[in-house]
């Protein structure tokens, strides 16, 4: 997993205790800046999600991976009618 992803995770996580916390004592201040931060966070997980897939770690992306087993073909996949 990327360290973008993680980051980003935390951030994410952060930023929603920040917004919520916000919200039960009435702070707006805190409110926006837990949302700004959930944000960021989001952000940087979706950077981290492309940097891992671009790597070609993502075997989802591979065609000649079967998506139920996670086991590469040995022959191409057929197309059924």
């Amino acid at each position: 997993m990327d360290k973008d992803r993680v980051k980003g995770k935390v951030k994410d996580i952060a930023g929603r205790a920040e917004r919520q916390a916000g919200e039960w004592t009435g702070s707006e201040e805190h409110q926006v800046k837990g949302l700004g931060k959930q944000v960021e966070g989001k952000v940087q997980n979706t950077v981290g999600k492309m940097k891992y897939a671009v790597k070609g770690k993502d075997r989802r992306l591979d065609p000649d991976v079967d998506r139920d087993e996670g086991i590469e073909r040995d022959t191409p996949r057929r197309k059924t009618a």
